[in-house]
């Protein structure tokens, strides 16, 4: 199959732990690579963000990403990119009408608008997901939300108008169907993990030493959303555990970032901060042996699309305190891998990180089930199956419109 990935701000290049760099980028770049070795010819369209950018880089494995210019070439955050869409949608019309894809799969919301501009007049079957959705997002974040008004009703007719969307977890399934998304238009298939990457007792050179007798970990985009914060004010009552939080910009530049003064002024107030410490980014290489190094991965956000940092955990055989929100529901087995807890509750937190570290033969007993199961269900292949199976069968129903001659 010939098949165009669109992700406009999501690159598979990017550096991730920056505010706009985290799932979504693992998600595209891992899937594009799977598709490639299976022999499928695979272009991501990401939007050009430095001019210093070549026009097309090959990625291992075969697949390609070329940079699309919409808007000016310099970072924009992501919440900034709309009035840029139709440019971009033209772009991949011009694009495909010199090499036509057999199916388009786009990322987030704005790349299913520029994806549904660019295929409209080749006839090319359009595949969504969302990665999160507006919906939730505004639920959740008031009139902080920084989204385009635009962004929820456009959502709505991508859903409807797409030949199928891909959703990454069941809890997407119901807030689709709450926005008019007929089931049959919906399949799931989760995001994943490289379980040979990410696997049980890794070590490196780079992890930090241990400074008290236990270890939690927390680590993904250091924004506010990822409820850090639970997890600080969980520590005080934690006294025999230190927290390392990993992500966000290169640890020189830590002490400028927003959230990061945040969480310090907090630390201080709650009187841990001999026991907190902010990682900035790390290397995704060093990622298996920190999380490895961890009694416990702590993922409290106040919401979660999905949530690739679980997985992480599970792959590394380390158990999981996550708040019972979107994709956790699906991916973290309450009581088998690790604990669901009620968001915002750091006195569950504190409760749920006692009971595992007081019980080693429970770490052991959830760290190995915990391995089982993304074994089972969430490898880059399994998932490759899914999205393949997808595109197959919207293949199947979709008639080809015919040459003009």
């Amino acid at each position: 199959m010939r098949i165009a990935m669109v992700s406009e701000h999501a690159s598979p290049l990017a550096a991730l732990g920056g505010v706009d760099a985290g799932g979504q980028n693992v998600y595209v770049a891992r899937l594009t690579e799977e598709l490639a070795k299976r022999g499928h010819d695979v272009t991501v369209y990401t939007r050009r963000d430095s001019a210093d950018l070549p026009d097309r880089v090959p990625l291992p494995g075969g697949a390609v990403v070329e940079h699309v210019p919409a808007g000016p070439s310099e970072p924009v955050p992501k919440d900034g990119l709309f009035p840029y869409m139709p440019g971009f949608g033209a772009y991949l019309a011009r694009a495909w009408s010199r090499r036509r894809p057999d199916v388009v799969h786009a990322h987030f919301w704005m790349s299913g608008m520029a994806s549904q501009i660019g295929a409209a007049p080749h006839g090319v079957p359009v595949v969504q997901t969302f990665h999160a959705l507006g919906t939730v997002k505004r639920r959740h974040q008031g009139r902080r939300d920084t989204s385009p008004f635009e962004r929820i009703g456009i959502e709505r007719q991508i859903g409807r108008t797409c030949e199928r969307v891909l959703a990454t977890c069941s809890d997407e399934v119901h807030e689709l169907a709450e926005m008019g998304v007929p089931a049959r238009q919906v399949s799931v298939v989760p995001c994943g993990v490289d379980a040979e990457h990410f696997h049980p007792g890794a070590q490196g050179p780079s992890v930090p030493p241990r400074r008290q007798r236990h270890r939690l970990l927390a680590c993904g985009r250091l924004v506010p959303r990822k409820g850090y914060d639970q997890a600080v004010r969980a520590l005080a009552g934690i006294p025999d555990a230190e927290l390392l939080i990993a992500g966000g910009p290169p640890a020189g530049e830590i002490e400028h970032d927003p959230e990061a003064q945040r969480l310090w002024r907090l630390v201080r107030r709650t009187g841990v901060t001999d026991r907190v410490r902010l990682l900035g980014a790390v290397d995704p290489n060093d990622m298996p042996a920190l999380m490895s190094s961890s009694d416990l991965v702590l993922c409290t956000p106040v919401y979660e699309p999905f949530g690739i940092v679980p997985l992480e955990a599970m792959a590394c055989g380390v158990p999981v305190v996550a708040t019972d929100v979107g994709g956790h529901r699906d991916s973290v087995a309450d009581g088998i891998t690790g604990r669901l807890l009620p968001p915002q509750d750091p006195e569950a937190v504190v409760a749920a990180v006692r009971e595992l570290l007081d019980d080693d033969r429970l770490r052991h007993d959830y760290g190995t089930a915990g391995r089982e199961r993304v074994l089972a269900h969430y490898t880059w292949r399994r998932v490759a199956d899914g999205a393949q199976q997808v595109y197959r069968q919207v293949l199947a129903g979709h008639e080809r419109p015919k040459e003009v001659a």
